[in-house]
This record gives C-alpha cells, structure tokens and sequence, in this order.
C-alpha cells in the first residue's frame, strides 16, 4: 500500500475513538435531563463503552494474530456500525448504555488493528513517526468531532449526534473493504491456542519495555480521560458556557493535541524516543500543576483551564505516539495481542477515572482540576524514570 493511504488508514481507524467519544459531548448533559438520569447514570455511557473497549482488544487481539486484520476490522467495523444506529435510536438510558457497550467491544477491533498495524509495516523508531503522522489526522478529526457534535445537538437534537459516528464507521469501513491489503505478512496459527495465548501474554507482561511504555500510555490517556470525562459538565454546568463555546474549547485542545505531534516528529529526529518523552512529561507536569495550583487558589474560569490544559495537550501529542508504538516494538510476531494488552490497561484506568468522577463531581471545577494534577505528575514521573530506563 502507498505510504498515503496507510497514514490515511490509520487515522480513520484511531480516529474513530474520538468520533465514539468526544462528539456526542456537548450533547451529554441534554441527554442526561431527558433521560431524567443522575449524572453516574450518564458517566457510564462513556464509562462502560471504555470497559468493552478495553476488555474486546484481549480477544479481537489474538484473533487478528491468528486470521489477520482485514477481517477483524471488516466484521467489527460493522457491528461498530451497527452499535451506533442503536445507540441513536435508544428509548431509555439503560438501553443506551447496552448499546454503547456494545458500540465500544467493536471499536476495539479498529483501534487495536492500527497499532499491530503499524508494528507489521514498520521497525519501532520509523513507526513512532509514523504513529505521529497519523495521530495528527486523529487530531484534525478530533478538533471537528465537539464543534459537530455541538452543532447537530443544537439543531436537531442529542439522537442526531449520535447517528454522527455510524457515518464515520461505514466510511472506515468503505475504506478497508476496497484499499486495505492485508498488513500482516505471517499468521500465528497458534495465537489462540489457550496455553500459547498464556504464554505470549506473560512474555509481554513481564518485558520490562512494554510495562514502561503502557505506563506512560495508561497515565497519559488517564489524564486525557479526566478532562473528557468532566469537561461538559464543568464547561457548561459550572462555568456557564454555551454547547458551541464548549465545542471550542474542545476545538483548541485538538489544535494544540495537533500541535504536540508536529512537535513529537521534529524531536524524534533530534532526540530519539527517550528525549521526546522526557520533554513532553516537562510541558504535561507544567501544565497540570498550573491547573490544580489556580484552582487551589480559587481563580474558577475557562481561561485557568483551558491555558495549563493547552500545555497538556501538547504533552498529550509527543507521549501517545511513543507509547503506542514503542509498546508493541519488542513484539513483531505477537503485535495484536500487545497492542491489546496495552489498550487493555488503557481502558481499565478510564473506567476507573469515569467512577471516581461519578461520585466526585460537585458543582465546581475542582474535581477536574485536581484529577488533571495527579495524572500529569504520574505522566512525568514514568516519563523520567521507567522510559529512561527500559525505553
């Protein structure tokens, strides 16, 4: 495949997690009124979506190992398209929530596939640029998908929102069923053998290269899920703004998300992977103890939130790619089931996040500022400690 239509490959796929959870955002706290559901009830729309997200990459993993990708993605493609029409049209919150569960088992297989993807295509130190390359078109799709949905919510209502992403999965889907050609050069005929699956879990597991760079990636989504996950409710609940300001809000921080990984590329070229990620934890640690000291300190606005978070994003930018593709560096023949360990543990500590913000959440901005702290020193202390060493 053309070298295009791979970075173009890729960010469709990584894409559409942002698609699944940013743009239905703005949408949140009207679907929550007209549910007539407490705020818990609404965290678990994104909550438990993350849970199946996490827990589908353990099985979709060793079975894209076994058969490949493009059939992975083709069938969970579908059903991720499938899921979001039922979403849509969901007549209780219960329902609701089943159905993006559903939806998020099946965003597995996308996200999943991109990174063994990139680990079938490339050597580690090529495919953290590469990554990055695609991680600026998740950027570019992120920064559209709050301002959308915003948009949609206003004027037809939060269902519409909603339908957004079965749009955007039949057009991934469109895509890998005419352009895509099988990435994976060998099948492991014994991927899903019950005593090789063991066995190639506990190899990855215990490579001291892959805790490192799952750490980082597992702390960094962390954060990013913080602010996901409180954002709406804060921005529009506490400090009053409007569903298109929020969506422009969300808008800048994918700009500047868009910014880091310009940033990641040049100083990969001049740092390698370690230097990049010891630089990158300096803006995240800046950025997230500027959040929590001004909201420490009383001073409750956008603009105290949205500055330190600007330097997060930018952090945001230079860690995933490094993380993503250096956890499944060490493992060319095992790279589905790394990269579904490592988004395994991803999505374990955003569903814990989604708890903790459940019952944390109180009517001021604190929560958010404070969440957004500890993640950002956790980042900063892998970053220069376990990547320096292990990385």
């Amino acid at each position: 495949m053309p070298p295009a239509l791979v970075v173009l490959t890729l960010a469709l796929l990584l894409g559409i997690q942002p698609v699944t959870t940013d743009l239905y955002l703005p949408a949140l706290p009207a679907l929550t009124t007209g549910f007539g559901a407490p705020v818990a009830h609404a965290q678990l729309t994104l909550t438990a979506l993350l849970l199946a997200f996490g827990l589908s990459q353990l099985v979709l993993g060793p079975l894209s190992d076994r058969f490949g990708r493009r059939p992975v993605l083709l069938w969970g493609l579908a059903a991720y398209v499938l899921a979001a029409v039922g979403a849509a049209s969901a007549p209780s919150m219960t329902l609701l929530i089943v159905w993006r569960t559903l939806q998020g088992a099946a965003m597995g297989a996308a996200v999943m596939a991109a990174r063994a993807i990139v680990r079938d295509l490339y050597q580690p130190a090529e495919g953290a640029r590469v990554m990055s390359r695609a991680l600026t078109g998740l950027g570019v799709i992120a920064c559209l998908c709050a301002p959308i949905g915003g948009f949609v919510s206003d004027l037809a209502g939060w269902r519409f929102a909603m339908l957004v992403p079965a749009l955007f999965g039949a057009a991934a889907l469109a895509l890998i069923a005419s352009r895509f050609d099988e990435s994976l050069a060998q099948r492991n005929t014994n991927a899903l053998q019950i005593d090789t699956l063991l066995r190639t879990w506990t190899t990855v597991l215990r490579h001291p290269t892959f805790l490192a760079f799952c750490a980082l990636t597992t702390a960094s989504y962390a954060l990013l899920f913080t602010f996901l996950a409180a954002s709406s409710f804060v921005f529009i609940q506490v400090l009053g703004l409007t569903k298109t300001q929020y969506g422009l809000v969300m808008l800048w921080s994918s700009l500047a998300y868009i910014a880091g990984t310009f940033v990641c590329r040049h100083w990969l070229a001049r740092h390698g992977v370690r230097g990049s990620v010891a630089r990158g934890a300096v803006l995240t640690l800046a950025g997230g103890a500027a959040m929590a000291g001004l909201a420490m300190a009383g001073i409750h606005s956008t603009l105290a939130i949205v500055g330190p978070l600007t330097l997060i994003m930018l952090g945001h930018g230079v860690h995933q790619p490094c993380g993503q593709s250096g956890a499944v560096g060490p493992f060319p023949q095992a790279a589905g089931a790394a990269s579904a360990l490592n988004g395994f543990v991803m999505m374990l500590a955003a569903f814990g996040v989604g708890g903790w913000l459940g019952t944390q959440l109180d009517g001021s901005v604190l929560p958010l500022a404070y969440g957004m702290g500890f993640w950002s020193f956790c980042v900063a202390l892998v970053a220069w400690t376990l990547v320096q060493k292990h990385g």
